[in-house]
């Protein structure tokens, strides 16, 4: 495996707009996943991700990037961040070999800003990117409504349930041919969560969405992201295994 660190992907010096790019040992074809990590949007680095080096070791190149954070970033400043680091990975990934799908993905405020790069198609057509043409989507307990840390940037009560365009569940519609994504919750996940999912998983459904692209798996036993520094008896992180699932699933459709 070979680690490149901290490429920054705007024209800043902000070591919070950089990624990390992980590449596997054959270059001659292979997958590329920019993950985005956790932490309520007010903390969490790239440098934190265990699963990574389980799963470039299947072939897949990953790319862990940084966003600003609260408090020093305001909506939709992280996601702006994020659409920019896929931008990045889109445009120079081939460098460094021959790259053949695009994967984003994310967990809990990962998995948010995850979402809101699928369903708000916004952020990537600034990058002349079509979020729907990228190879597919993994998000991981993110929060389908507002964000409970936007809701305190704007004066709110963080435990109140909006739908509005800080919402990915609000740019949910008919006629659009989604990208493969898989949605993950846990079973005793954060208050609300399970229940917040379902209602993405049913709208989807709702609005034509075409479910055989749509997958979702509800980890048991599980509270909130529980799962990402576990491994099995062969001490292989089980979240690596989750994310190499869906990937190899959505290459062979």
């Amino acid at each position: 495996m070979k680690k490149i660190e901290n490429i920054p992907y705007c024209k800043t010096a902000n070591e919070r707009q950089t990624l990390d790019l992980y590449l596997p040992e054959n270059t001659d074809s292979f997958p590329v996943f920019v993950y985005f990590h956790g932490g309520g949007i007010t903390s969490g680095s790239k440098d934190e991700q265990k699963f990574v080096g389980d799963v470039v070791s299947k072939g897949i190149a990953v790319a862990c990037a940084n966003y600003r954070l609260y408090p020093y970033a305001v909506f939709p400043d992280f996601v702006r961040d994020a659409a920019a680091a896929v931008a990045w990975v889109h445009n120079n990934v081939s460098d460094y070999g021959n790259c053949t799908d695009l994967f984003v993905g994310g967990s809990s405020a990962g998995g948010y800003i995850t979402q809101l790069l699928c369903f708000d198609k916004k952020y990537l057509d600034i990058h002349g990117i079509d979020s729907d043409k990228i190879s597919g989507y993994f998000m991981d307990a993110g929060q389908p409504t507002s964000h409970f840390n936007v809701l305190r940037e704007r004066g709110l009560a963080p435990n109140r349930v909006i739908i509005d365009q800080t919402a990915p569940l609000y740019y949910a519609e008919s006629g659009r041919s989604y990208a493969p994504m898989e949605i993950i919750v846990s079973d005793n996940d954060m208050p609300n969560r399970y229940e917040q999912t379902q209602l993405l998983v049913s709208t989807l459904k709702h609005c034509g969405a075409d479910m055989n692209r749509v997958f979702y798996k509800c980890v048991e036993n599980s509270g909130h992201c529980e799962y990402l520094d576990k491994q099995d008896e062969n001490g292989r992180y089980i979240f690596a295994d989750m994310i190499t699932e869906f990937i190899n699933k959505i290459i062979s459709l």
